[in-house]
């Protein structure tokens, strides 16, 4: 289906000029984050993630879901393009539960580099555990602060290291070369992230949305409302499926494709 780039500026409240530029590329990401959620309900309830765009607009666009990156980013990727701008789709290893020695894992996180005349940016939507909500500089060594966070790229044994500050101090979120991938190689990682029991979105609900001044977590049954660089402000334990359903309907502003009764069933065991 032909991508509806007007559709998608409704769906995330943007109302700025459309040209490929930084001032447009910095409104689009941060209208993004806010108002489509990171979500991995679907390979936890056991249903598939489809990547192709009448999916992508039937759920993220045209429905009250969310998506992980595979799907975050696919819908960015696309609508940047029809804007005009040039994006190369990357993909990333996760470090973030990693230890400092652990070994690498496989290419699970999808990621974006836009080029820019002042130079290459990194976009990305569609990383759960600490989102984004501006693109960062493709820059080695800078500290970058945003609104909500402080970031900073570093190189080691060839990869691009990127890391969020947080209360107890750095903290890696996620690796990778910049090496363009194509769809195939997405679907791949895809199939792996929504399909393997090694892999977090089977066991465990994650949910995150980054507002204008706070960032919403879910993980499981724990609800929690951050402030710059992770620091929690307030955290709650969701003790039933009313109240799960409230903190979807009224955080998330999403509408789950399986019962309440269910999807608490499967979180607070």
């Amino acid at each position: 289906m032909a991508f509806h780039l007007d559709q998608y500026l409704a769906r995330i409240g943007y109302n700025g000029l459309i040209k490929p530029d930084l001032e447009t590329l910095s409104g689009i990401h941060a209208a993004h984050v806010n108002a489509i959620p990171f979500e991995g309900i679907d390979p936890l309830v056991g249903r598939p993630v489809k990547l192709d765009l009448a999916s992508l607009h039937d759920k993220l666009i045209a429905g009250k879901r969310g998506g992980y990156c595979f799907e975050q980013n696919t819908i960015l990727k696309t609508a940047m393009e029809q804007i005009g701008f040039n994006v190369t789709g990357l993909a990333g290893r996760v470090r973030w539960m990693s230890a400092p020695d652990a070994p690498l894992g496989p290419r699970e996180h999808m990621l974006l580099k836009v080029d820019l005349p002042e130079g290459a940016y990194l976009a990305d939507v569609g990383f759960g555990a600490c989102l984004f909500e501006t693109p960062l500089r493709l820059e080695i060594g800078t500290e970058q602060s945003t609104r909500m966070g402080t970031f900073r790229l570093t190189e080691e044994a060839g990869l691009h290291m990127l890391s969020a500050m947080q209360p107890e101090g750095w903290r890696v979120m996620y690796c990778f070369n910049l090496e363009p991938q194509i769809p195939s190689d997405f679907e791949l990682g895809n199939y792996y992230t929504s399909t393997n029991p090694a892999a977090p979105f089977l066991h465990v609900l994650i949910m995150e949305r980054l507002a204008a001044d706070k960032r919403h977590k879910l993980v499981n049954t724990r609800y929690a409302i951050e402030a710059r660089n992770g620091h929690v402000a307030e955290e709650k334990m969701l003790a039933s499926a009313h109240e799960l359903g409230q903190v979807l309907n009224d955080v998330f502003g999403v509408t789950p494709p399986v019962p309440l009764t269910e999807l608490f069933a499967r979180i607070s065991g």
